[in-house]
């Protein structure tokens, strides 16, 4: 059942912002929402946290920039769900963007498991690749590493998650690592990609890459990374609200790549009013019902299609899935009602969650008390 939550107004939040300007009304809606002062409100990208504080991130910068230099082959490995699939299309992209020769793999989670584990090496290693960089996973894989350096693959991890006790040996860009200093923890996995792209292009630039052409806009990416930073449920701190609220602004104006237009098509959504809504319930749950279903590599293609009518084809495959993935959650939920028992049927509570298509669903079912 919903209910009415009345948010707190912290008091010095609400004085600051009407003294800079805002109507009392406006910055009791904006310091509800953690707001303190009006220079949050700023989404233009050059309020973006600058990327030099994230630990790792210069020495990454550079390692990758050796590696274009030199022709080196890069394997991405990518996680399963909406993050790691717009987190692998930003490293293939941008990389390739940046010079970089750079493939990608994302292996079927019920036969590899989670993250850069020894069989998941054992897989990349068969197509030879110098480095292998991971997006969204990576963090907690020790043993995979330790693979990769038996093989001679040196590895390279991008990742948000919370690290255990033991860190891989390899270099690591995480903000939330220990001793990473960069003030937002909230990135999602392709937000830190991003972050290590944008350390990469300075690193050429110093190199004198760009001397007399045009650097590579990598704000073409933002799509991306707003559509997987909303789809993966982080936080919207004011430094993910920036590279969301740009990656809107793209799918509004129609600049989007063709896979996600392709997506909004399918959904039967308008990409020119284009919103958090749809990235969060229509969108990522099309992407994630690939990796859930099936492969992952199907969603991945359908970001990184170069067409309009591959990425239609791939789309409607994507939706296909969600749908099945829909029928297969409906008939679980038939099935745990058929065994409920008949007394706590009528008085049964059912447990909210979030289904495919973002609506509520009986997930569970508990008597009343």
């Amino acid at each position: 059942m919903s209910r009415i939550v009345t948010r707190t107004i912290p008091d010095q939040h609400h004085a600051t912002l009407v003294a800079q300007g805002l109507s009392p009304l406006m910055a009791r809606l904006y310091a509800a929402r953690g707001i303190a002062g009006s220079d949050e409100l700023d989404y233009s990208l050059k309020a973006l946290l600058p990327y030099h504080s994230m630990k790792n991130i210069t020495a990454m910068a550079s390692r990758l920039a050796d590696a274009i230099a030199t022709g080196q082959r890069m394997l991405v490995v990518a996680d399963y769900d909406a993050d790691g699939a717009t987190a692998c299309s930003v490293a293939v992209k941008g990389l390739s963007m940046l010079g970089g020769k750079v493939d990608f793999i994302v292996p079927n989670r019920f036969e590899y498991g989670y993250g850069l584990t020894p069989e998941i090496v054992d897989l990349a290693a068969q197509s030879k690749p110098d480095i292998i960089v991971t997006v969204d996973n990576g963090i907690a894989s020790v043993a995979g590493v330790e693979r990769a350096r038996a093989l001679g693959i040196e590895v390279l991890i991008t990742d948000h998650h919370l690290p255990g006790d033991t860190l891989p040996q390899a270099l690591i860009v995480n903000p939330n690592q220990p001793g990473c200093e960069f003030p937002s923890k909230h990135l999602a996995g392709v937000g830190v990609m991003f972050y290590v792209l944008l350390a990469l292009r300075a690193e050429q630039r110093q190199r004198g890459i760009y001397a007399g052409r045009t650097e590579p806009n990598l704000g073409e990416l933002l799509d991306y990374v707003a559509l997987g930073t909303v789809a993966d449920v982080v936080r919207l701190d004011q430094n993910n609200r920036i590279l969301v609220e740009n990656g809107l602004r793209r799918m509004r104006s129609g600049r989007m790549v063709p896979g996600i237009a392709a997506l909004f098509r399918i959904a039967g959504r308008a990409h020119y009013k284009a919103n958090t809504f749809d990235l969060g319930f229509t969108l990522g749950p099309r992407l994630n019902a690939a990796g859930r279903l099936d492969d992952m590599s199907l969603g991945i293609a359908c970001l990184l299609s170069g067409t309009e009518n591959q990425a239609m084809t791939l789309a409607q495959e994507l939706d296909r899935l969600n749908r099945e993935r829909g029928s297969s959650s409906m008939a679980c939920r038939t099935k745990r009602w058929r065994y409920c028992p008949a007394s706590t049927r009528q008085t049964a509570t059912p447990l909210p969650c979030t289904g495919m298509t973002g609506t509520r669903v009986l997930s569970a079912l508990l008597p009343r008390a």
